[in-house]
């Protein structure tokens, strides 16, 4: 074997749970450590490290980004009470994802890996679809309260000046719920223009949609933000790459985005991206069909898989059962960032590489060997249903 590709600056590696956890393992093993001498700063994200540490490592892992402006993460376990109970956990920690996001702030791109032989499930759509969704703030930071009973709920703010602004929620009559979210102008602003740059580079149209009819404060000021920065930045940027800004509502923006043949960047608030951006991944073809990028105004970036931790095959697979898992957005999360580090190092035998990696994932997918939720889908004549790690293994192959 020739000698392995230098590394000058680490990655900033994040591992995870479940049977990503075990995929992540495999990937390095197979499909990196021989042909890339890998130098990684490492944090363990599992769900028992970070309760361990209350929660100090994920904060470590995001300032480590800030340091060397690259990381790759595995899919980790946000806990409810049932995970609490199994894990023994000290308290229902919050989304490492939300806190890295919340730290990094900056918008989370996502974008379908399209392969020969798996179809969308909207017959229009002919080019992938890009979610921007927005990484901080919304219901990810939210104050919650249960209300026992009857009273009255208020939204107060109060200035630095002492001066106070106050409104009424609602008077309850009985036991509810209320809930406070937050964003700040910096932030909206930093996604719009992550956004519009992203538009620039990629040369596609970018939409954004939000429910300003109804959110009259909190939407209308991403909408405003959005139209002050393109009339007075982008606009003539845009017409001059033959692309568009496009605003509508949400409502609309899904109608719409169903009977187009795809090809453009779809922004969003933060949940809504994160509801959308599923739809749209699973619409395509499959959640593990997606890359995952999250892009700092400030110049970091965080690859990661866009799916969960796959509870119910790591479960199989410590009973020792086979397990078909994809790990293609997995592996797409290791490629984006090596091939991002070589870019930013200028180590062009780096990057080289990663687009060797994806191109062999994608042959194997192409001529016919896949893991059981593509196989499943494909419109293929012969497939080849591969087990986790045979899939893994087919593509060292094909490498």
């Amino acid at each position: 074997m020739s000698e392995k590709i230098q590394m000058t600056t680490p990655l900033v590696e994040m591992d995870g749970d479940e049977m990503t956890r075990i995929i992540w393992a495999a990937i390095k093993e197979e499909l990196i450590e021989p042909y890339v001498d890998l130098k990684t700063e490492y944090y363990d994200l599992g769900l028992k490290y970070r309760d361990e540490t209350d929660d100090q490592v994920t904060v470590d892992a995001a300032n480590a980004i800030k340091k060397y402006g690259v990381g790759v993460k595995c899919a980790t376990i946000t806990p409810n009470a049932q995970r609490v109970e199994e894990y023994k956990l000290k308290q229902m920690w919050k989304s490492p994802n939300g806190t890295i996001r919340s730290i990094l702030d900056g918008t989370v791109f996502r974008t379908p890996i399209l392969a020969k032989g798996i179809e969308p499930y909207v017959r229009t759509w002919k080019k992938p679809i890009t979610m921007a969704r927005h990484a901080f703030g919304d219901v990810y930071k939210n104050t919650e309260i249960r209300a026992e009973g009857a009273g009255k709920a208020e939204l107060l703010f109060t200035g630095t000046d002492g001066k106070e602004t106050r409104k009424t929620i609602n008077e309850f009559d009985g036991p509810g719920i209320l809930q406070g979210v937050f964003n700040t102008d910096r932030s909206i602003s930093g996604f719009a223009r992550t956004c519009f740059e992203f538009a620039l580079g990629e040369k596609k149209d970018l939409w954004f949609a939000s429910k300003d009819t109804i959110s009259k404060t909190y939407d209308h000021r991403f909408k405003d933000i959005f139209e002050e920065m393109y009339e007075n930045e982008y606009k003539k940027k845009f017409e001059d790459a033959g692309i568009t800004y496009f605003y509508t509502l949400i409502d609309d923006a899904v109608a719409r985005v169903v009977r187009s043949e795809g090809g453009f960047i779809w922004a969003l608030k933060n949940y809504d991206g994160d509801v959308m951006s599923d739809m749209v991944s699973t619409a395509f073809g499959s959640l593990a069909m997606m890359t995952s990028v999250l892009v700092s105004p400030d110049g970091y970036y965080e690859y990661e898989a866009a799916h969960g931790t796959v509870q119910r095959h790591y479960y199989k697979h410590l009973k020792g059962e086979p397990t078909s898992t994809n790990s293609v957005a997995t592996i797409f999360a290791w490629s984006g960032a090596l091939r991002k580090r070589g870019e930013m190092d200028g180590n062009k035998d780096l990057s080289d590489y990663a687009d060797r990696l994806e191109r062999a994932v994608l042959a194997n997918i192409e001529n016919g060997r896949m893991t059981g939720d593509l196989a499943g889908i494909s419109t293929l004549d012969h497939i080849e249903k591969l087990d986790t790690m045979g899939f893994i293994k087919a593509v060292k192959a094909e490498i």
